[in-house]
């Protein structure tokens, strides 16, 4: 987690912006007229839409992966937590398996997220744009872009939770807006980080280019940051009705019994409506935004006579891979092995004890 805090400065530099409390009108129009641009390059480069697809795929296992856990944890234990203000022994395995599952997701989600990018870099240097030539440009880069999808990823998902409805919630709506605002202007300050990471830099000096970056050109990068979000909200909430719907309709809990023997299927079957939102967002709206923030980097680097260089040496990403397999290997032994290693025991003490 401390190897999170180097990404601080850019929500700092960003958060006291003229203007940056009110998101632009014209969000939504602005992110449409950048469609056009990314279904082309995308019909050319078929490869875009695989990358996708596997983003999709990556998320998918992630969150199936998460929900295993749930059912470790006992029904008792389920009850004692919605009767205690207490916290318990599970809430910090739960927490940390959580923390390695968003990692576990990033890693793909990093490296098919700089492949998108690297083809609209490719064709713009009027280079071939393949898989294999996508990979070959990102894959020096696994470490900047496994660390940054890792920390975008694990506050995207905080923040998701923190906003949806919560019994005897003390939050006030001030402190509300603040985190939201927080929130935004990381979303917005980080903007630039992936196109400059594919073209060369590492972690830190994407995060001091990315400002200059948002600073350079505020306007359109909040008007296109706020077409993203708005159509990504409209999502989430039909997704959020969609799962209520589907899980009342399809009796998920039988009648007459109690929520908590049936957590682990709950959430396992939320997965319906909101894997369908995910693909909305990986196939279509995602690649969108994250070719026009490319499309505006370039023009940005231009303007700047700064040129574009992108690193071709795979072999520096084989450390990056290999601590990944590791990740998975010891994800593995606790799956498998959760009864001897002990993991069950722990998350069956109750809250409160």
């Amino acid at each position: 987690m401390s190897a999170f805090k180097q990404f601080d400065f850019i929500r700092e530099e960003i958060k006291d912006l003229p203007g940056i409390d009110k998101k632009p009108s014209g969000g939504i129009a602005s992110f449409t007229s950048r469609i056009g641009y990314a279904l082309s390059l995308g019909f050319k480069e078929k490869e875009i839409f695989f990358f996708g697809l596997l983003q999709w795929c990556s998320i998918a296992i992630g969150y199936l992966l998460w929900v295993q856990m749930l059912d470790w944890i006992p029904e008792g234990v389920w009850r004692s937590a919605a009767e205690s203000d207490e916290g318990s022994l599970a809430d910090w395995i739960l927490f940390a398996w959580s923390f390695v599952c968003v990692g576990v997701a990033a890693f793909p989600l990093g490296i098919l997220s700089g492949c998108m990018g690297a083809t609209h870099f490719l064709r713009k240097q009027g280079r071939e744009s393949t898989i294999a030539a996508c990979l070959k440009l990102v894959l020096p880069q696994s470490w900047s872009l496994w660390m940054f999808h890792w920390a975008d990823g694990w506050i995207t998902v905080t923040r998701i939770l923190e906003r949806l409805p919560k019994k005897n919630d003390r939050t006030t709506p001030a402190q509300r807006a603040l985190k939201e605002a927080l929130y935004y202007a990381w979303k917005l300050g980080i903007s630039g980080v992936l196109p400059s990471i594919v073209t060369g830099n590492d972690l830190v000096k994407s995060g001091k280019n990315s400002v200059v970056f948002v600073k350079d050109n505020f306007l359109e990068v909040a008007k296109l940051r706020a077409g993203y979000s708005a159509l990504c909200w409209i999502v989430g909430i039909v997704a959020y009705v969609g799962a209520i719907f589907f899980l009342v309709t399809t009796d998920i809990v039988p009648s007459g019994d109690e929520i908590y023997g049936h957590i682990y299927t709950f959430y396992f079957w939320a997965a319906v409506p909101i894997l369908i939102a995910v693909a909305v967002i990986t196939l279509f709206l995602r690649p969108i935004y994250i070719l026009a923030l490319c499309d505006m980097y370039s023009d940005h680097l231009d303007k700047k006579g700064i040129p574009a260089e992108l690193p071709e040496n795979p072999s520096k990403g084989i450390s990056a891979m290999v601590a990944f397999v590791c990740i998975c290997i010891i994800l593995a032994v606790i799956y498998f092995y959760r009864y001897e290693l002990g993991i069950v025991d722990m998350l069956s003490i109750p809250y409160g004890q």
